[in-house]
């Protein structure tokens, strides 16, 4: 029924607490808050630039080989290729700033509310008038 001992060594212990404690340790870490997006939300935005990368691909590829005369394969693939990274890069950043949005913005229903009755109370003040001083 004791704690460790002056030297740092353990001593015997309550069953409970070492019950306790041992479930606690191995439980891992507490969760904490954070600002990372839902996993679904950067597997989304992950298969949202695949999807344009291919969508790009295709576009070029399809227009310079409708456009081109002759043969035109190479030009085809290498326009092709860069519409890919073309589209998949802009995909990525839009992805990026949505991700961070979701990340920052994580307001709970009820934040939302009371700013929106605030927000409907001030504007019912009408605006703020600062007193005048009298003349002197």
């Amino acid at each position: 029924m004791s704690g460790p001992s002056p030297s740092g060594t353990p001593g015997p212990v309550d069953e409970a607490a070492g019950a306790a404690a041992t479930t606690s340790s191995t439980d891992g870490p507490a969760p904490t808050d954070t600002a990372a997006p839902p996993p679904a939300a950067r597997f989304a935005a992950f298969a949202a630039i695949v999807v344009a990368g291919v969508c790009g691909g295709l576009i070029g590829y399809a227009v310079t080989d409708k456009s081109c005369s002759g043969d035109c394969q190479t030009a085809a693939g290498g326009v092709g290729l860069l519409a890919a990274v073309g589209a998949a890069v802009g995909v990525a950043v839009v992805a990026v700033l949505v991700l961070r949005a979701m990340g920052e913005w994580r307001a709970t229903p009820e934040e939302v509310r009371r700013a929106a009755r605030e927000k409907a109370h001030r504007k019912r003040q009408g605006p703020r008038r600062r007193p005048v001083a009298p003349p002197r």
